[in-house]
């Protein structure tokens, strides 16, 4: 693997570990968001 091609793939890897990581923290969000209104009622 040349030094360009190590470079592109660990940008995409740290791509998709953003998105990973911003699709855990909505879901964590939206249980929060259940969990409240459903105690509210």
């Amino acid at each position: 693997m040349t030094p360009e091609e190590e470079t592109e793939y660990r940008r995409r890897q740290k791509s998709r570990n953003l998105v990973l990581g911003a699709v855990l923290v909505f879901f964590v969000v939206l249980f929060y968001a259940i969990t409240v209104v459903r105690v509210g009622n």
